[in-house]
């Protein structure tokens, strides 16, 4: 991967990993991005994820082609981009750290330090001058954690980002995008969908700190985005940058219904799949998802995707059914906010999901919440259809 000619890409793919941090689903694998920028000073841009300790160093010394580094730079402190910090120390303890004041003081939690180990801590719009490469830095705290910092080279105009515009997808399976002179519409869709994934599970509780770190890059000029997950961004970068503002300020993205249900005995999907079909042949987008099975970061995904969502699911215990619960949850500790939500739900003889499930929408900022409420004894009869009928008016 060409990022120019003084700097080069060190990071490694890893196709084995089941799950990313232990709980979201990566088929196509994961990249753990790390950098070298070469100047009469070098400078590593984090490491990679002990996982690859082997493969990230032997990357790394086939650039340095026997030289020694002078900095680390690291943006992020987290495991899968300082995994490796205690290896590389070993092999390079006259290195200097360069990193966040926060993450300074962070860092003997991940790492013994040697006497030999220098830190450097920046502050914001601090540099660091390599020789012709100069690093400006810029605190992004919150951005998912409260030490991380980008880089800003001036001379080749890349935003080293930390995990902004990362994606789930190892470079290997990620189709080349970022190379073509005009890409495809479905090819940048096909970074979107992973990235928007990433970006909700990973970063959507912190929407505030993301519109800040908007804010300071809008006043560089930049040419290339280099991520610590996923493709490095050379083209079209208006449209990268245009999701992030979407997604980071609330806003829904796509003008459809998100029908998301969880059924125990398949009559509460029945009756979410027959409002899939209503609201489809009135010419509305719909996605659905089956909340007991399909992947439920994907979920969480589609109800910040869309503008409006219908919840349908079956009562338990008083409540409503597990899945949806946890669904609900993920979504208040996402932020999810600024839609308009519908609810059905099944109960045989004592229904209590709606109420359940009003009560923690009600928790969330700016959910408008519909008053009609579909109630289903079991399964789906003449007038409980009607009223999914009415039900699909409204969402209209």
């Amino acid at each position: 991967m060409f990022i120019s000619e003084d700097i080069k890409y060190i990071g490694v793919d890893d196709t084995d990993l089941d799950l990313f941090e232990s709980q979201y689903v990566v088929p196509e694998g994961v990249s753990y991005n790390s950098y070298l920028i070469l100047d009469e000073k070098i400078a590593v841009m984090d490491t990679a994820d002990q996982r690859k300790t082997a493969e990230w160093l032997e990357n790394l010394e086939k650039e340095l082609s026997g030289k020694t580094p002078d900095y680390l730079v690291i943006s992020h402190l987290e495991p899968d981009h300082s995994g490796s910090l205690g290896v590389f120390l070993e092999k390079y303890p006259n290195v200097t750290i360069v990193a966040s004041a926060k993450a300074v003081s962070m860092l003997p939690q991940f790492v013994t330090l040697s006497e030999t180990v220098k830190t450097e801590p920046k502050k914001e719009g601090e540099t660091l001058t390599l020789g012709k490469h100069t690093l400006t830095f810029m605190l992004a705290p919150m951005v998912h954690w409260p030490e991380v910092m980008c880089s800003y080279d001036s001379a080749d105009k890349v935003l080293f980002s930390a995990d902004g515009f990362g994606k789930f997808g190892a470079l290997s399976e990620t189709p080349a995008i970022t190379q073509a002179e005009n890409p495809q519409l479905d090819l940048l869709e096909d970074w979107a969908c992973e990235a928007r994934r990433y970006y909700f599970n990973i970063c959507g509780k912190y929407g505030g700190p993301v519109q800040a770190l908007l804010k300071k890059a809008s006043a560089l000029e930049i040419q290339t985005i280099c991520p610590l997950h996923g493709p490095v961004i050379t083209e079209n970068l208006g449209f990268f940058t245009g999701l992030y503002d979407t997604w980071s300020s609330y806003k829904p993205e796509t003008e459809g219904v998100f029908i998301a249900y969880a059924s125990i005995h398949g009559n509460t999907a029945g009756a979410a799949k027959e409002l899939a079909e209503m609201l489809e042949e009135k010419g509305v987008r719909v996605a659905i998802s089956d909340l007991s099975r399909d992947d439920m970061a994907e979920a969480v995904e589609d109800a910040f995707r869309h503008d409006r969502m219908v919840l349908a699911a079956s009562s338990y215990d008083a409540g409503v059914f597990s899945p949806m619960q946890d669904f609900l949850y993920r979504l208040g500790h996402k932020a999810y906010q600024n839609r308009k939500v519908a609810l059905v739900e099944n109960g045989s003889w004592a229904p209590s999901a709606a109420r359940t499930m009003k009560a923690a929408l009600e928790g969330m900022k700016d959910i408008e919440i519909l008053e009609k409420v579909v109630t289903i004894k079991t399964s789906v009869t003449d007038e409980t259809r009607k009223e999914l009928e009415q039900l699909a008016e409204m969402l209209v």
